[in-house]
């Protein structure tokens, strides 16, 4: 306990942990923003555009369907909608770190959810699970350095993106799937993950082949949320009781 608040009490070495776990998480994301920023360009976009989506938004699978769906010059409400479908799982996301934040004041709140991105999430939990509440010195050290990063990634890529003429052939547009199996592979320790995950994957191949992209995202993540809290030990014990 008393060295849970001797760090409670030192903000600055808070900060610097943060800033060490978000190293890793950095290098693994760059690819993503500076093959954002090239395809972003490609679709019509203007390095301007690009810098402030990226800067708005922040979130990197939304924002490649974004520039996707622009690039079809479909409706706004369909653009909204679609971006809306793949980052459902951000409510996921801020309900579970929500717990853990509890005893910050509501505008450190409100930036600690916006920069919620899916690494920022992943490191979170890591952090939740050995320290249990996580300080806002820490969330700021290890998700600012990510902003930051993603923005100048994204405005790279958007200036010097056209020197790569095809990303397809080298391979780079297989790098956001791999980055995402290795957020769920990360988490491979906690009970009940296996059937979590292949539910999840089952119905969002189903989602896909029938329903159709991006609404497979969402419909996967319900699937393995419905099964994980139909599994749970108190699910579990009140069926028994009944």
């Amino acid at each position: 306990m008393s060295v849970e608040i001797a760090r409670e009490d030192a903000p600055p070495r808070e900060f610097v942990d943060g800033l060490r776990d978000s190293v890793p998480v950095v290098v693994a994301a760059m690819p993503f923003g500076l093959l954002f920023g090239a395809l972003a360009v490609e679709n019509g976009f203007t390095t301007f555009e690009v810098v402030l989506m990226s800067a708005t938004i922040f979130a990197g699978a939304s924002q490649m369907v974004g520039i996707d769906l622009f690039g079809q010059k479909v409706a706004p409400w369909l653009i909204v909608l679609s971006i809306f479908a793949v980052n459902f799982r951000h409510v996921l996301y801020s309900a579970t770190t929500g717990r853990r934040i509890a005893h910050w004041g509501p505008v450190q709140r409100l930036m600690g959810f916006f920069l919620l991105a899916d690494p920022v999430f992943a490191e979170a939990e890591r952090r939740g699970e050995t320290h249990g509440k996580i300080t806002f010195g820490w969330y700021m050290g290890s998700a600012l350095p990510l902003y930051l990063c993603w923005v100048a990634e994204g405005w790279v890529g958007a200036l010097f993106g056209n020197l790569v003429p095809d990303p397809q052939a080298l391979g780079i547009d297989f790098l956001l799937p791999i980055y995402f199996l290795g957020l769920v592979m990360s988490f491979r320790k906690r009970s009940f993950w296996l059937p979590v995950v292949l539910m999840s994957a089952v119905v969002s191949v189903i989602a896909y082949r029938t329903v159709g992209s991006p609404w497979h995202v969402s419909i996967g993540a319900i699937a393995g949320v419905a099964l994980a809290a139909a599994a749970a030990p108190g699910t579990r014990a009140g069926k028994e009781k009944s």
